[in-house]
């Protein structure tokens, strides 16, 4: 059995459908990553996982434990790490493992144990008696990672690990979670919005939008669906050019944001030159700036939903006050 098991899994709010029949599963050793924007769905999906909230329908196994049945046994084989901080200000780095080990019911010295091997972990051992409250925004990062590991859990639970981060932080503890995975063989799930952390991190990642899973596959092959580079371009008539580009029988795929045009072709490098040589007379429109890249997990993201992830937690943050505002009347 993996070491999660997802069937047709739905949560329902006061009539909004936070979480819409997802199924998938996560196989013992791996590092998945559940990838979507504010709102999608994610932290909901975690939160049945781990037994917080209970499902409205669906089925889920965790560690072979079924979530609607045997909470208790799901919560021992698991550990969570949650996007809100819950550290204990007043209490040192040490104390705050130490005092999670015993709710576990850890005898004493083997608790010693184990929070002195977490905090080599993450490297916080000659920081560990100093107040939590002095640490910077990471270091209280990798504590919450370190307790999350002091009962030695068979699945770790992350949502959205470095929210709020700097780009060097959120680097070092991208390497904390791989070392857990591949060195110590953590069984890993993790919500995040940023694109270039799932594409660093998972081994397989499911797109979640408006509660769904539209794409689960290995970044890989999900940038692979698109095929060929990305060649944005930034015009001042988005209209002519939109005429112009839909008439080029090269261009695979073609997307549109904001004035910006992402066409998805091959040899990108070959076909730059022959966008510059359109007639901006004959065409209606100037080219501002224009670029090659290959795909990313965003142009992925845009390929499914037809929006980028920003535009959609836009629209799913109106779509939420707008239920809220609907559900008061």
């Amino acid at each position: 059995m993996p070491a999660i098991l997802v069937e047709k899994l739905m949560k329902v709010f006061n009539g909004l459908k936070a979480v819409d029949e997802i199924s998938f599963e996560v196989k013992e050793g791996e590092l998945f990553g559940l990838l979507g924007p504010n709102g999608a769905g994610k932290t909901t999906t975690l939160n049945m996982l781990a037994t917080l909230i209970t499902p409205t329908s669906g089925k889920a196994f965790v560690a072979g434990f079924d979530v609607f049945k045997e909470k208790d046994k799901v919560r021992k084989s698991i550990g969570m790490v949650f996007q809100e901080p819950a550290l204990d200000n007043y209490l040192t780095g040490r104390e705050n493992l130490e005092f999670h080990g015993m709710m576990y019911g850890l005898k004493r010295r083997e608790v010693k144990e184990r929070v002195k091997g977490a905090l080599k972990i993450v490297e916080l051992e000659e920081f560990a008696d100093k107040l939590v409250q002095t640490y910077s925004g990471g270091m209280k990062r990798r504590v919450e990672i370190a307790r999350a590991l002091v009962h030695q859990p068979k699945i770790l639970f992350l949502d959205e690990p470095t929210l709020g981060l700097d780009a060097q932080t959120r680097r070092k503890i991208w390497e904390y979670i791989k070392k857990l995975n591949k060195e110590k063989g953590v069984t890993i799930i993790l919500t995040t919005h940023y694109m270039e952390e799932a594409d660093f991190l998972a081994d397989r990642v499911a797109i979640i939008d408006f509660g769904k899973i539209v794409a689960l596959d290995t970044p890989g092959n999900l940038k692979n669906i698109l095929g060929g580079d990305v060649i944005s371009i930034e015009v001042d008539n988005p209209q002519n050019a939109k005429r112009i580009f839909e008439k080029l029988a090269w261009v695979k795929k073609m997307n549109q944001e904001n004035g910006i045009f992402y066409l998805h072709v091959e040899k990108g490098e070959e076909k730059i030159p022959l966008l510059i040589r359109i007639d901006e007379k004959e065409a209606g429109f100037q080219i501002k700036s224009i670029n090659l890249r290959k795909p990313t997990l965003e142009d992925v993201f845009l390929h499914f939903t037809g929006k980028t992830i920003r535009e959609r937690e836009i629209t799913q943050g109106e779509k939420l006050k707008e239920m809220v505002k609907h559900h008061r009347r």
